[in-house]
């Protein structure tokens, strides 16, 4: 029978990009481990990643290893029997090499010369006895970046707080740096709290309910898609930078978009100014209107709910002041510096 197995890790925040790679080394990983223990028998592989947790979960899982049956090939029969007709030190050594005996041997001609061959069967492990080395997966992962924290001596990109290992509603007993596994999972910073992962099939809903969307595709989704709903609204359009949007779904686990306005005076200043201001350096999307003339407005994406909204935009509104007044300022020093 088919198993459904979640592994999440829960660390600080990650910076926005580390997540991606992250994201691709982790399945690269895992799916190498499963080929070489022999339980890909898969349907679904799935990751889910943010900045506080690497995540992957995969559906149809074998319930065992399949059973292997492997021929090997020894020395020749001359040097594998003495005058005697005895088995010599070096067909002993082959067969207990295999762990078998030298009443596993048997003679197979290959081209017009007889061999010593064996036949080893395996049993195969059930999932449960396979999974225990998963931590090794973990601690494989390389990172631009490591750190250490605390008295302890080993090194990860940020410190762990938490592990889970379900092998559908069963919780694995694992070890992996200092921390021991459970099936405690962190919802959103502010609006959620720890929270039970029941099984891996209930993983995403078990975090909708703390405020973390947990599937990068359906963070995207909303992403676009309430800047879509904000075009169309106040009738402009929306520049979707494909790296900024990416930068900011690695960023939210909970996305809501907003559009906040600057004083007009501030288009005076080269666009390309403006443009960087607002992307590069506060990773908010370029407003402009139907026209594609620059707009002041800026579209950003906060990491909770609509609630308070207002006084998010206002926040937003007065850091996004003080960078165009640096842009403006060194726009203006340099024209005096061209005019001399």
């Amino acid at each position: 029978m088919a198993k459904n197995l979640l592994v999440e890790l829960g660390l600080e925040e990650l910076p926005a990009y580390v997540v991606t790679p992250s994201e691709k080394q982790l399945g690269d990983r895992m799916a190498a481990f499963l080929n070489e223990k022999n339980v890909w028998h898969l349907k679904a592989f799935k990751l889910s990643l943010h900045h506080v947790v690497l995540a992957v979960r995969v559906s149809g899982l074998a319930d065992a290893q399949t059973d292997l049956t492997e021929d090997f090939k020894g020395p020749s029969k001359k040097i594998a029997l003495d005058t005697d007709g005895n088995f010599t030190k070096a067909a002993q050594g082959f067969v207990r090499g295999k762990g078998l005996t030298t009443d596993d041997i048997e003679f197979r001609e290959v081209k017009g010369e007889e061999y010593v061959y064996v036949t080893k069967h395996e049993a195969g492990k059930a999932a449960k006895e396979v999974l225990i080395d998963i931590p090794e997966i973990l601690s494989a992962m390389t990172f631009p970046v490591n750190m250490h924290w605390a008295n302890n001596t080993f090194e990860y990109i940020r410190p762990v707080h938490t592990l889970t290992v379900l092998l559908d509603d069963e919780a694995l007993d694992l070890d992996f740096l200092d921390i021991h596994s459970g099936r405690v999972s962190r919802g959103h910073r502010f609006l959620g709290h720890e929270t039970e992962i029941a099984s891996a099939d209930s993983y995403e809903e078990d975090l909708r309910r703390v405020f973390v969307i947990a599937d990068a595709k359906e963070r995207q989704d909303m992403i676009v898609n309430q800047i879509k709903d904000i075009e169309k609204v106040q009738n402009v359009q929306v520049e979707i930078d494909d790296e900024l949007l990416n930068e900011v779904l690695n960023l939210v686990e909970y996305p809501t978009a907003f559009m906040g306005s600057f004083d007009t005076k501030y288009l005076e200043v080269p666009e390309e100014v403006l443009v960087t201001s607002m992307k590069n350096h506060q990773r908010y999307f370029v407003v402009r209107d139907q026209a594609g003339k620059l707009m002041p407005n800026f579209i950003s994406v906060r990491n909770g709910n609509a609630e308070y909204l207002e006084n998010v935009i206002k926040g937003n509104e007065k850091v996004l002041v003080a960078r165009l007044e640096d842009g403006e300022f060194f726009w203006r020093e340099d024209q005096k510096l061209k005019n001399c």
